[in-house]
């Protein structure tokens, strides 16, 4: 028998040990003191670009398939404000076809540096045109061709493949400009729920959820 990959439970000493690093990091009570979710998501948005080793900005996408099984994968968030969650990715690979089929979606972000975790649910809108230009605009040359290049979540025989439809897709744009793809776009998630997780000893957690109440938002905070 090979010994067990998953670590056991934190002993009472090793949650003594580390009690004071988990105070200073999410102890502050004043997040339950906010009225409204977003910039409380932006505050530890930073936190987590100070922090994270990479892609502090990564998070869960959860979406609902044909047959109505949940389907998760990683993307990157790329803009948050008040109207909600932004993301980009094809629109004919498989999370694109299953947002056109079912607009709702899930969002987790987790930050294991500071043992926090962000949950989000709501529907799914496309962003305009205009914003999917000015983000695909500043992304790096070669990754517009790669957004040409890649049939996404379609088969693929080899990556030989892949790097053959990447070098044409190169050739034929030459040195002139990579307009975004009629099929490229961007999905804002327009949150519904918002729910704040941070660590706290003994698996006391904290957690607060914010319910959106037409124009405003009502606040509960839960049992950990």
């Amino acid at each position: 028998m090979t010994a067990s990959v998953i670590p056991p439970s934190p002993s009472r000493e090793e949650y003594a040990r580390d009690y004071a690093a988990a105070l200073a990091a999410n102890g502050d009570e004043t997040i339950f003191d906010r009225t409204e979710p977003i910039g409380l998501v932006v505050d530890w948005l930073a936190d987590a670009r100070a922090h994270e080793v990479n892609d502090p900005n990564a998070m869960c996408l959860s979406t609902v398939d044909g047959g109505g099984a949940p389907d998760s994968r990683m993307v990157l968030l790329k803009d948050v404000d008040a109207r909600g969650f932004a993301f980009y990715s094809n629109a004919e690979s498989a999370k694109g076809g299953q947002l056109g089929a079912r607009p709702v979606a899930a969002l987790l972000f987790h930050w294991k540096s500071l043992r926090r975790q962000v949950r989000v649910r709501g529907a799914v809108e496309p962003v305009t045109a205009a914003e999917a230009d000015a983000y695909f605009v500043g992304r790096a040359r070669e990754s517009r061709i790669g957004a040409w290049a890649s049939d996404q979540s379609r088969p693929l025989a080899s990556r030989a493949d892949l790097e053959a439809a990447v070098a044409r897709e190169t050739a034929r744009f030459g040195d002139g400009e990579v307009p975004r793809p009629p099929h490229w776009m961007g999905w804002r998630v327009v949150p519904d729920s918002v729910e704040f997780w941070r660590d706290r000893p003994f698996r006391l957690h904290d957690r607060l959820r914010f319910d959106r109440t037409g124009d405003g938002w009502a606040k509960t905070r839960l049992q950990p």
